[in-house]
């Protein structure tokens, strides 16, 4: 199988923005990653009041889940592993993408912006810690002192392809402690919020079909990534959500899950196997990385070294002009955002059916 990957995937033009021997690759490359950790970042973030008004606004979860998943953990995965040009692209078009997401709070006065900086704040802290997070409790363990270090200075690097300020980005883990702190009052577990978030939890609506006779394993692999996700999550958090699960399954989760996925984590062709089932986009992205494809450019770049390189603004000073009318359609005059972006992004964040 490796070999036959090998001639169907292609390298990566560079490293991207961290690289071999990075901690970012080795977290976001173990198996812990791409599962759980990106389920409870998708689940957790409904929890504020302006993005889930946002993702309940376009409705994209509910009416194409699968596409929907594909597509934004392909974007998680190529932040981590793919090229810079592809990167930079990939996060220009999602700001073109995010202009439709603009509208009225549903259950307060204000309104929501997917490209407000403190939305993508929000999105960048709660997906950099629950990938960390899954990976600690389910995969090797702490990491050490120098590594965490170096992990949350990546997450501000990667801030740089998003709206917000890498210098809102704290750089340690009281100071992500510090920030969730501050949100929980402003978090609210409104009907979208907990409709959302049970939908999410349903990983068998991301997988692909299965033949009759698989379907017993298919819903047991979901059943077990439902209680693994629900047990990193803080008590507090499910009781404001209205999700139950009992101490008992979030202990006799952890062995299972820790031995599953070092199993898994033996062999990359495996690994690939299965994420392909979950996120067929995404194994383009990730699949040089395991299966050692040196890119055609052997360097590691910032983000303002790309964007100098390729082209591209900063995501934050990115399409104003339509940003604005998209506002003014909306809140102005009432009228539905225009899907500009949305087909463009195909080629980077795959397809939508």
């Amino acid at each position: 199988m490796a070999r036959s990957q090998r001639g169907e995937i292609q390298p990566h033009e560079d490293y991207g923005f961290f690289g071999p021997g990075s901690v970012v690759w080795k977290v976001w490359s173990y198996p812990t990653s791409l599962t759980v950790g990106f389920q409870r970042a998708v689940v957790v973030e409904e929890l504020d009041p302006p993005l889930v008004a946002a993702v309940h606004g376009t409705q994209g979860i509910y009416e194409r889940p699968r596409t929907r998943y594909d597509r934004t953990l392909r974007y998680f995965a190529m932040v981590a592993f793919a090229g810079t040009r592809e990167v930079c692209k990939a996060a220009d078009v999602l700001v073109k993408v995010h202009s439709k997401a603009i509208g009225r709070l549903p259950y307060s006065e204000g309104t929501y912006d997917a490209n407000d900086p403190d939305s993508q704040l929000w999105i960048q802290l709660t997906g950099w810690h629950s990938i960390l997070y899954a990976y600690e409790r389910y995969g090797p363990g702490r990491l050490t002192a120098a590594e965490e270090a170096e992990y949350w200075e990546a997450c501000a690097t990667a801030a740089e392809l998003q709206t917000c300020s890498p210098a809102d980005v704290p750089r340690s883990r009281e100071g992500v402690r510090a920030y969730f702190e501050r949100m929980r009052p402003q978090l609210s577990a409104s009907p979208i919020a907990r409709q959302a978030m049970e939908h999410l939890l349903r990983t068998e609506l991301v997988l692909p079909p299965t033949p009759l006779w698989a379907k017993p394993a298919s819903l047991a692999v979901a059943k077990a990534q439902r209680i693994a996700t629900i047990a990193t999550m803080p008590r507090w958090m499910r009781e404001l959500a209205g999700i139950r699960q009992s101490r008992l399954l979030d202990a006799l989760i952890v062995p299972v899950m820790r031995v599953s996925f070092a199993a898994v984590h033996l062999s990359p062709r495996l690994e690939l196997l299965l994420l392909g089932r979950i996120s067929p986009s995404t194994v383009p992205v990730v699949a040089p990385m395991k299966l050692g494809m040196t890119p055609r450019h052997e360097e590691v770049l910032t983000p303002a070294e790309a964007r100098a390189r390729h082209g591209y603004p900063r995501p934050a000073e990115a399409h104003l002009d339509l940003r604005a009318r998209q506002a003014a359609r909306v809140l102005g005059e009432g009228e539905a955002p225009s899907d500009l972006g949305l087909i463009e992004s195909q080629e980077s964040l795959g397809p939508l059916s």
